[in-house]
């Protein structure tokens, strides 16, 4: 499996991608430029250096190029997720989930979810 090592501004407009679907670079601009400062031919590297790794692909086929995320929302995080417990946990799940919710506040559902997610794991042993 080949390993997408997305970076902040990138994982940006995946986001945007993910939520929005198909976009132009204008579009993925206006969005996130309402967000933080950022010119419009930047955005527009990013995202031809993203095409050019293969996180989203560009539809030529008009004047305006459209952009598609290449990469579903759950591989990316799972992959960058995967990079966090082996570079800053030692490969520890547990101390990454000890930490997050020692340090985050979860909502009620969020906790439920965690609880259920726990029986599974318990049962399945």
């Amino acid at each position: 499996m080949k390993v997408l090592k997305p970076t902040e501004s990138e994982l940006d407009i995946l986001k945007i991608l993910w939520e929005n679907g198909d976009c132009t670079v204008r579009q993925v601009h206006e969005i996130l430029a309402s967000n933080k400062e950022i010119g419009y031919t930047t955005t527009l590297k990013l995202m031809q250096i993203m095409h050019g790794k293969g996180l989203v692909e560009r539809d030529e086929s008009s004047k305006t190029h459209i952009y598609k995320a290449l990469v579903s929302r759950d591989k990316a995080e799972k992959q960058v997720l995967n990079k966090i417990i082996k570079d800053v946990f030692d490969g520890s799940a547990a101390r990454l989930v000890m930490q997050a919710l020692g340090n985050h506040q979860a909502s009620d559902a969020e906790l439920e979810k965690i609880k259920q997610l726990l029986n599974e794991l318990e049962n399945k042993k």
